[in-house]
């Protein structure tokens, strides 16, 4: 599907940072003036562990967003682009591959229980419930630019501060389809809060980059049963269950948004920047229940495989 259609047929969101985000302890309601610029695959700083992103998780080119209720882009730092988790071409990967290695993660956060402890703090766990909900977390990389709390790890602690994370980046997202870690350096994401005073950015930011086009993944109204998900070497769609590595992959073809016609109906590639229209498939409950997270058995069935896409993905 065109991303394009996928945003004009939903309703842009604005969003302006007004409160921290929810979903976890301590450590996300830091926000200086300060905003980084993580690149997919640097580890920026402080990082909890080394890289998990698996070979061939990088960079995409995101596309440029409409505007939003027809204003121009705004250049404050806390107003920006909302889209729902369960959005459909809102992630991408490689059907039947994880974008990251959740036991190698795992295993490096068990290896240093300080820095276990501070990983769990801030998403709310049990330090012993750490490994259990990694699992519960899906692999996926985002198509968007995508502005988080971040954490990294310093002094026996977790440090917060707001990154804009580049599309291409490979996450975990929780069964909201709310970013919770980045693999690139095994730090714990939050909804992002609002920046105080002149904004200092930090790093270097890619070419494609445009303040005005980056988003913030609010939560899908209910749990997510599949992910629709766009994998960018085959130009294929598929459906990724929550909570799985992408064992259980499997083609779909994304529903034609309403107000769309069949004849203007996507067919590549493009993310979506809205929350409001996310398809059926995406935002069923899932099959199984995460830690902390409710859920109910999915009732959807799977799509029929997509037509070859008629143009190039734009992420």
């Amino acid at each position: 599907m065109a991303l394009g259609v996928l945003i004009a047929a939903a309703v842009v969101l604005t969003v302006v940072l007004t409160h921290s985000g929810g979903g976890g302890g301590g450590g996300g309601t830091a926000a200086g003036d300060e905003l980084f610029l993580q690149s997919a695959n640097s580890s920026g700083p402080d990082p909890y562990t080394g890289s998990s992103t698996r070979k061939g998780a990088t960079a995409t080119t995101p596309t440029a967003l409409p505007s939003a209720s027809g204003t121009g882009p705004s250049q404050n730092a806390n107003i920006v682009r909302g889209v729902e988790g369960s959005a459909p071409g809102l992630y991408g990967g490689t059907r039947d591959v994880s974008s990251c290695d959740v036991e190698k993660q795992i295993r490096a956060l068990g290896a240093e229980p300080d820095k276990n402890k501070a990983f769990a703090s801030v998403l709310g766990l049990a330090p012993s419930g750490v490994p259990a909900y990694l699992r519960s977390l899906t692999p996926v990389q985002l198509r968007l630019d995508t502005r988080v709390t971040n954490h990294g790890f310093r002094d026996g602690a977790a440090t917060a501060f707001q990154s804009v994370l580049q599309s291409g980046t490979a996450v975990l997202v929780n069964d909201r389809g709310e970013p919770r870690v980045r693999c690139s350096c095994g730090n714990p994401l939050l909804a992002p809060v609002p920046l105080r005073g002149s904004v200092k950015r930090q790093g270097k930011a890619w070419s494609a980059y445009k303040s005005s086009n980056v988003v913030v993944v609010s939560p899908a109204p209910q749990p997510v049963a599949r992910f629709v998900m766009y994998d960018p070497e085959t130009e294929d769609w598929f459906t990724r269950t929550a909570g799985t590595a992408g064992g259980s992959d499997r083609r779909t073809t994304p529903r034609t948004p309403p107000g769309a016609s069949p004849s203007n109906a996507p067919s590549s590639g493009t993310p979506p920047s809205s929350s409001s229209s996310p398809s059926s498939e995406a935002s069923q409950p899932p099959s199984s229940e995460a830690p902390g997270e409710s859920s109910a058995p999915p009732s959807n069935a799977e799509s029929p495989a997509p037509e070859s896409p008629a143009s190039q993905p734009a992420g």
